[in-house]
């Protein structure tokens, strides 16, 4: 299958260091590669790629002084791909909806991924105008906002099964990962670190528009010793970074879509404690992979007992259910699944103004 797969331009591909679309974006399209089919990828120029790139930018725009509105290249990317939409038998965007009028006139060979959160008011205006457009979900949480959309499916996210290994926890830290927000609660991870009397280590990055908040409410807190701030950490540094923790704080207070550190924790044997919101509850198994708790009372009591929970068991729960080969399958299912939808259009005279999920039920 001749694929094309449409990634944001904030971060390259894969990201040198925080960067969550990106990456599942480089995992997915190497994975179609290893399975034989020939994928292009759209992304930034310092993308590293075994896909045929076609660079929109130079470099990553986050990490670009001289980009002042990324809104200019990623509408460039998109029209690129729209010249080149007949070379491609299906294609993925990453995108959120910024495609959408672009390809009205071949949504249906066309997925896409919703990676952020779907409780805006302003969202359900544009997929009211735009309801032929295929979407997938990160997970099942995220669609209830939006639920009478057109979802085609949700496919849960997966890393490659050699990238982190196994680590022991004999660190003596607790860890929080990813970044500094008031949505993903630092503050509460430092206070429930202190509360249980064990260090605390945060490898996070600092976004300019949170950057009055790490400076006003986290940064006074890091004067405690037990609080140690390492910043941004790339890839390479994760696995002993997780590895080395007792267990990863999660203690957010928003409707996560996914929380790729959680499956990053599990790849590492870490159990993680986390506040059930959002997609929490369909990737963490309460007491196997870690805790599920509502508030930081209970984060703080279940602190001894993740350090009971079995690494070697969370580890085989992470090869289970969240490998970057299992995503792959998955996204296969959604892209025959569509394109049949297509071919049954065709065939059977359907008008083009049909959802896909519907050609796709027609298709069975």
């Amino acid at each position: 299958m001749k694929i094309a797969q449409v990634c944001p331009l904030y971060e390259s591909c894969p990201p040198r260091l925080y960067g969550g679309t990106e990456r599942i974006v480089y995992y997915l399209t190497e994975e179609l590669i290893r399975r034989g089919h020939d994928v292009t990828l759209f992304a930034s120029g310092d993308s590293s790629t075994s896909a045929v790139l076609e660079p929109a930018c130079e470099q990553a725009l986050r990490l670009d002084d001289a980009c002042k509105d990324p809104l200019v290249y990623h509408l460039t990317m998109l029209h690129r791909v729209c010249r080149r939409a007949a070379e491609f038998d299906l294609i993925h965007f990453h995108t959120d909806y910024l495609h959408f009028p672009l390809f009205t006139d071949c949504w249906d060979k066309t997925l896409t991924t919703l990676h952020g959160r779907l409780d805006l008011p302003d969202l359900p205006v544009i997929m009211r105008e735009f309801p032929m457009m295929p979407l997938v979900s990160i997970s099942a949480a995220q669609q209830q906002p939006l639920s009478w959309a057109n979802w085609c499916g949700t496919v849960l996210h997966g890393l490659p099964r050699d990238l982190h290994r196994l680590g022991n926890g004999t660190g003596g830290y607790l860890a929080f990962l990813g970044r500094i927000a008031p949505e993903k609660g630092p503050d509460r991870a430092i206070a429930i670190a202190r509360s249980a009397g064990v260090p605390l280590q945060i490898a996070a990055k600092v976004d300019p528009l949170d950057r009055q908040y790490f400076e006003h409410t986290i940064a006074p807190l890091l004067q405690d010793p037990m609080i140690e701030f390492i910043g941004e950490i790339g890839e390479n540094e994760k696995s002993r970074f997780l590895g080395d923790a007792m267990a990863l704080l999660f203690p957010i207070e928003w409707p996560e879509p996914f929380g790729l550190v959680l499956i990053e924790a599990m790849a590492t044997g870490t159990p993680v404690i986390a506040f059930g919101r959002g997609s929490v509850p369909e990737i963490i198994e309460d007491g196997i992979t870690g805790f599920i708790v509502d508030d930081a009372t209970a984060a703080v009591a279940a602190v001894p007992l993740a350090k009971q929970l079995d690494r070697k068991a969370i580890r085989r729960r992470f090869e289970e259910r969240f490998t970057a080969d299992r995503m792959a399958r998955d996204y296969l299912t959604l892209y025959q699944r569509v394109l049949l939808g297509r071919t049954q259009a065709i065939e059977f005279g359907l008008p083009r103004t049909t959802a896909a999920k519907d050609l796709a039920q027609a298709a069975d």
